[in-house]
């Protein structure tokens, strides 16, 4: 029997894979689809998501990636470009609110974007999960599911025939279509769309058609680039009639020319994928042995790119805690948290998706609201909250004790230690918990010394060019996910923090 089924092979189910694997869980992934899908996704990862690619090593598995520049290169940037925005003010933004390029400051210390397509960033989980030891199988669909107290038996049709496995726990990375949501009762209340957007890489008869960025038509919507194959448009005139009908080309040119107001002619189709701005999630992620995790537990339109590291933030957040409860040092209620933590903040981008849609919309009424945003938004507090509302980079979890940074990501520090200096993102590849010990204390690192099975102690000093390194206290407890369980600089509360996140140790206190 395997200790966790992941239904859905896309770059949640497989970076959960990844997670698991760090802790030596048995771990198999069903995926109906015998390959990769395709069909164009996220170009790009930016905000929260990019710092869990890059503190869990994912990035450097992608080889070399473009800038902006490259693929902007030889390409005249329209005045809702990222390239014109970024002539205009001299740096880059860090993304976008509706296609308004205001983001500029924010809480994340490593990359604005991973310039890389989520089929990439599936090609090296896929690889990455496979040379941990989990099991992939591609060409296999679960169809039904049957729980007890013990475990989960999966009904899966597979290129043999059907068959069944069974487990201790499933987790539906799905999609947003998630046979398991719907199989094991979940209830997904939420909003209907109002939009049908189409979303391709294809070749024009003209590929100066339309400038490169983001345009309001009165039509609709009108996205070019960065790529000069590609194009987003929308129109707010109602959902798609039905969504799963194959997409033509003439279809597309259709849409095209409609909202770009041109005659431009679709010569070939690389990819389209069409959706709308329906916006719905799953009350709870868990329904006893069974837990959701991405699309599958939450889905709004893509317009910001959250859609990626919301999921991602899903799936570092189950991960360790779905292998402590396997491993069985997990505290009574850890797994619970999971749910408690991710769905205020995927409620938060929902929410935000839909004022999204809003400012997107055509007409002469909503030129004055964006008009009116704009000029809220450029001031420096505004920025700020936007930018991490955008990236998750504000998301503060539950913690004990009342430092500033306890619930909060932890800084990618630089620290001095015995073996030469480190980062905090480098520290984090291991997927374990941390134990900051940045005075060299005794104290605290035999405060830690019987959970050494499940936190790791690191002695250093924080570099002084990190600008934070004058608030930090003498301690951080940081957890497989990143986020701070505690911060201090006396040892109030920091055996609370530990047996919270980490259960009783393995042998009695000394």
């Amino acid at each position: 029997m395997y200790d966790v089924i992941i239904s859905g092979a896309g770059p949640i189910g497989l970076f959960l894979a990844c997670e698991l694997r760090a802790y030596g869980v048995r771990t198999v992934v069903l995926e109906r689809r015998e390959a990769i899908d395709p069909t164009l996704k996220a170009g790009a990862v930016s905000g929260r998501g990019a710092d869990i690619l890059t503190r869990r090593g994912v990035v450097d598995l992608l080889g070399d990636l473009p800038s902006i520049a490259d693929l902007m290169k030889g390409r005249k940037p329209g005045a809702g470009s990222l390239q014109a925005k970024t002539a205009r003010d001299g740096a880059m933004p860090r993304g976008h609110f509706a296609g308004l390029w205001i983001l500029r400051g924010g809480s994340s210390t490593l990359s604005a974007f991973v310039l890389a397509p989520q089929q990439r960033i599936e090609e090296g989980l896929e690889g990455r999960a496979r040379s941990t030891g989990a099991e992939i199988r591609r060409g296999h669909a679960v169809e039904a599911i049957d729980q007890d107290d013990a475990g989960v038996t999966v009904s899966v049709s597979g290129p043999d025939g059907p068959y069944e496995l069974r487990a201790q726990w499933l987790v539906g990375c799905d999609g947003g279509r998630s046979v398991v949501r719907k199989t094991a009762g979940f209830d997904f209340p939420g909003l209907d769309g109002i939009m049908t957007a189409y979303q391709a890489m294809a070749d024009f008869d003209d590929p100066e058609f339309a400038p490169m960025g983001w345009h309001r038509m009165p039509r609709g919507l009108m996205v070019h680039g960065p790529h000069p194959q590609r194009v987003l448009v929308a129109e707010f005139d109602g959902p798609p009639a039905d969504r799963n009908a194959p997409i033509t080309r003439e279809e597309l040119e259709a849409a095209v020319r409609r909202v770009s107001e041109t005659s431009v002619t679709v010569t070939a189709v690389h990819s389209v994928t069409r959706f709308t701005d329906n916006t719905r999630q799953a009350s709870t992620y868990r329904r006893d042995r069974v837990l959701l995790a991405g699309d599958a537990a939450h889905v709004h339109p893509p317009f910001g790119g959250q859609g990626l590291h919301l999921g991602l933030g899903d799936a570092i957040n189950l991960g360790w805690k779905l292998a402590a409860t396997v491993r069985g040092w997990a505290p009574a209620d850890l797994l619970d948290t999971y749910s408690a933590e991710r769905h205020p903040v995927a409620e938060r981008v929902l929410h935000n998706t839909r004022a999204q849609v809003a400012l997107l919309r055509p007409g002469p009424r909503v030129d004055a609201l964006r008009d009116i945003f704009t000029m809220l938004a450029e001031t420096p507090e505004a920025n700020r909250l936007l930018t991490d509302l955008m990236g998750e980079l504000d998301v503060r979890y539950g913690g004990t004790g009342d430092h500033p940074l306890t619930g909060l990501y932890c800084p990618d520090l630089t620290l001095k230690t015995a073996a030469g200096d480190t980062r905090v993102a480098d520290l984090s590849r291991r997927a374990g918990a941390l134990l900051l010990d940045l005075s060299d204390r005794a104290d605290v690192r035999d405060a830690v010394r019987p959970w050494a099975d499940r936190v790791e102690v690191v002695t250093g000093v924080a570099s002084s060019d990190d600008g934070e390194a004058g608030e930090l206290p003498d301690a951080l407890l940081v957890r497989p996910d990143g986020h701070v369980a505690w911060a201090g600089s006396d040892l109030a509360g920091l055996g609370e923090a530990v047996r919270r996140w980490f259960g009783e140790p393995a042998a009695p206190a000394r």
